[in-house]
């Protein structure tokens, strides 16, 4: 367990150990819960990363298969259709 302490201000310095637990960085979010019992509960921000062109050509078509989603809607239908 890590006491911490209060400051006049109303304020707490999350000791090294609790920063390194959680795996906080200077600049990170935090965000608290409140319990209804008086407990908080404390949990790093997991900011989301990346972009959504970065998946793009991230599958190897090794093959060199092509097909418009007219066939593949058509290929579906047909696998749907012989199922009992």
């Amino acid at each position: 367990m890590v006491r911490l302490k209060v400051t006049a201000k109303g304020q707490i310095t999350l000791k090294k150990e609790v920063l390194d637990h959680l795996g906080v960085k200077p600049g990170d979010h935090l965000d608290v819960k409140h319990g209804a019992d008086g407990t908080l509960k404390l949990a790093r921000v997991r900011e989301k990363t990346g972009n959504i062109l970065d998946v793009f050509g991230s599958v190897k078509n090794e093959h060199g298969l092509h097909f418009t989603l007219d066939e593949i809607k058509e290929e579906i239908d047909k696998a749907w259709a012989s199922e009992p």
